[in-house]
Formats: C-alpha cells, sequence, structure tokens
C-alpha cells in the first residue's frame, strides 16, 4: 500500500459514515475552540493591563505614604510622616535620574457654574503632571509650572464636567467653584476615556497648594516621578528610598516602579492563560476517547476489509499505518474546523468589546492544531493496533 492507497482507505472509511465522522470531528472542534477562545481572553486581558500601565506614562516611579511590608523598624506600620510637596521638591532638585515629579493630592466635592453643579474626583497636582501622565489640553492651557506651594485659583476641567456644566458654552475664562472657593477655568483636557480605575474625562485638576489647604490635607496621595532612561529605574527607586529616608528619619514610604508592576501582572496573567488552556485541553481528552470508540467501532465492522488487506500481502505495519491515517484524519479535520470556530468567536467578541484587545498568539494556534493531531494519533493507536492482532482467516470468515 502506497501513501496514496492509505489516505484513500482511511477517506473511504471516514466518508461512509458521515454522521459518525461529523459527531467526532465535533468533538475536537469544541475542544480546539475552547482552548482558542481562552488563550485570546487570557492574552487579551494581559495586553489589557500592559496597555493600562503604559498609559501611566513612560519610566515611571510612584512614591505612596506607608510603608507595605511591616519591618523591625516600624513594628506597628502605619505613616510617620506625611508626604508633602517639599518631598516632592527635593526629589526633583537632588537626584538627577528623575526628569520632573508631580505631587498628588486627592479629594472628592461639588463643583458648580451657576445652578448646575455636579460631585467630581478632584486632583490637586502641578503643572508636571501633564507630561508625566502625558495628558493634553483641548482648549485653554494646564496647570502653571511655578512653586507648588504658592497654589493659585486656576482649574482645568474635565471634557465631561465641561460639557454638563456649560452645556456648548466656551467655558475658559468662566468662574466656577469649588465647594466655597472660586475657581477661573483656565483649560479643558482632552478626551482621554478611564484608565486603571480613573475616568479621566470626568477628573478636575486645581494646584496642588491650593488642594491642600481647602481640602485641609496634610500628606499627598501620591507624588509620580518621570525617570530619565528605563536603564535608571532601579537606581532611581533606590535613591528616592534613600533620600525619603534621610528626611523623614524613618523608611515610611514605598515606591513602585511602573515595569515592575507590568512583570507581576504579566506573570500572573501568563500563568492564568496557561491553565484556561488545561482546563479547555480536558474536553480534547474526552474528544480522544470519543476517536477511540469510533475506530475501535470501525475495526469490528470491517474485520473482512481487514482480513482481505491482509491476505493480499499488507503487512502488519500498512495495516496500522492506514487506521492511524484514519483517526488522523478525523483529529485534524476538527482541529481545523476548531481553529476556525474559536478565531470566530473571539471575532464576534471583540465586535461586541472593542475596547478589549482579545487575540489568540500564534504559538496558541499551533499548539492547539498539533494538540489535536496529538490525541487523535495516540488515541487511534489501540483500535490500530487491534487490526494489526486480527487473523487473516477468522476476519475473511467473520469470526
Amino acid at each position: 500500500m502506497n501513501p496514496l492507497d492509505v489516505l484513500r482507505f482511511g477517506w473511504g472509511a471516514l466518508s461512509g459514515h458521515r454522521l459518525r465522522t461529523g459527531l467526532s470531528v465535533g468533538g475536537v472542534a469544541v475542544g480546539i475552540a475552547a482552548v482558542v477562545a481562552l488563550t485570546a481572553l487570557g492574552e487579551g486581558a494581559r495586553r489589557y493591563v500592559v496597555q493600562e500601565f503604559t498609559s501611566l506614562g513612560s519610566n515611571l516611579l510612584i512614591v505612596i505614604p506607608g510603608k507595605v511590608e511591616t519591618t523591625g523598624t516600624l513594628p506597628f506600620g502605619g505613616v510617620v510622616h506625611d508626604l508633602t510637596v517639599a518631598d516632592a521638591r527635593a526629589i526633583a532638585q537632588r537626584l538627577p535620574e528623575i526628569v520632573r515629579t508631580a505631587p498628588v493630592a486627592v479629594a472628592t466635592d461639588l463643583v458648580q457654574y451657576r445652578d448646575r453643579g455636579r460631585s467630581v474626583p478632584i486632583l490637586g497636582t502641578t503643572g508636571a503632571y501633564q507630561f508625566v501622565r502625558q495628558v493634553r489640553v483641548a482648549a485653554g492651557r494646564f496647570l502653571p509650572p511655578g512653586s507648588a506651594q504658592h497654589g493659585g485659583s486656576g482649574i482645568v476641567l474635565g471634557p465631561k464636567v465641561a460639557a454638563e456644566l456649560f452645556r456648548g458654552d466656551n467655558p475658559l475664562g468662566k468662574i466656577v467653584r469649588v465647594g466655597p472657593y472660586r475657581f477661573r477655568v483656565i483649560g479643558v483636557m482632552a478626551p482621554k476615556g478611564r484608565s486603571l480605575g480613573f475616568d479621566f474625562d470626568d477628573l478636575v485638576f486645581i494646584p496642588v497648594g491650593t488642594a491642600m489647604r481647602i481640602f485641609n490635607r496634610s500628606s499627598l496621595f501620591r507624588i509620580l516621578c518621570e525617570v530619565r532612561t528605563a536603564s535608571d529605574l532601579g537606581r532611581a527607586k533606590r535613591r528616592v528610598l534613600s533620600l525619603l529616608r534621610e528626611r523623614h528619619r524613618v523608611d515610611d514610604v514605598t515606591v513602585i516602579t511602573q515595569d515592575a508592576v507590568l512583570s507581576a501582572f504579566s506573570s500572573i496573567l501568563s500563568a492564568l492563560t496557561l491553565a484556561l488552556v488545561a482546563i479547555a485541553s480536558v474536553s480534547l481528552t474526552v474528544a480522544g476517547v470519543g476517536i477511540m470508540n469510533v475506530m475501535l467501532v470501525s475495526v469490528t465492522e470491517r474485520r473482512r476489509e481487514i482480513g482481505l488487506l491482509k491476505a493480499v500481502g499488507a503487512t502488519n505495519g500498512q495495516v496500522l499505518v492506514a487506521f492511524l491515517t484514519e483517526a488522523t484524519i478525523l483529529s485534524t479535520a476538527g482541529g481545523l474546523a476548531g481553529l476556525g470556530l474559536g478565531l470566530a468567536a473571539v471575532r464576534i467578541f471583540v465586535h461586541l468589546y472593542p475596547g478589549f484587545p482579545a487575540s489568540p498568539p500564534a504559538w496558541s494556534l499551533a499548539a492547539a492544531l498539533g494538540t489535536a493531531v496529538l490525541v487523535g494519533t495516540v488515541f487511534g493507536v489501540v483500535p490500530a493496533r487491534r487490526a494489526t492482532r486480527l487473523d487473516p482467516v477468522s476476519a475473511l470468515t467473520g469470526r
């Protein structure tokens, strides 16, 4: 039997039992489609997180008041010293690795224009925030770059806040109130959408010195530090910690690097993706058992045909290859159908949720198809070996 005869033998057997063949192919296809879809979701989650943290800005350090881990120097935890605007200024002036710093204070209050008002998150910061977080101004200007401690009465509105308060009127130069305090609108932000839980279109910005005073804050929420190059991140982190330890006389801050957070999330989500693939692969095992059962039935039904093949000189190896080819055709067809089904499901999902970058990596497609072929081959071995053990005379007589 040449390779073409083997293919004809396998295809003829499968085409003669279309329902049984279709069910076996369908079982493999469902398993492969599940692998493709779940891999795409896991990879999409990883890409989404990477995009979110990339949108924070490049080469970013985030200084947070308080120590994450309990150490011998802080037996009872807690924040010993406030994180201040002076700390942010010292970091920018004394550390050459730091390009600029943006102190951030956060509060929520009622912003009013005439008889219209709404409660929104308010960020107190400086002009450096625009460059550290890479945000754009659509009209007017951002906060001035002067000293953070001098404060000021300028306010920059998010586009959603400006639209709801002014309803199409030009807000620049208008007076709005934040609680009982008056501010003059100096700018309107360009639309940015949500990032890490914040809706930037629904924020307002005021000078950090003013925010600390009117909201009675003593400690900053964060200090954002832009590092000169990515290679300086590790050294900059160590020097920021050393500087604040010198200023506060104790380790009472946490410094997070953007790349460390990204690496941690990527590792977690990659492990989650592999776990999802492993779960989905269980259905492939079930499909493989189905293929084995189909092939066992096929061997029983085709005893005379196997006996004839042996009678005319076919070797046990050729019979084995013939039945393994039949199982491989089943699994390969199921794998290809599953790839198409899985990709179609991912495309529909992305169409419904365009903000989620679900896309199966190339390795998962190759691995899914390879696994399907392997499953068919492995589970086809038992029926194929049973076929080789048949005695030609007994098989021809149907016994």
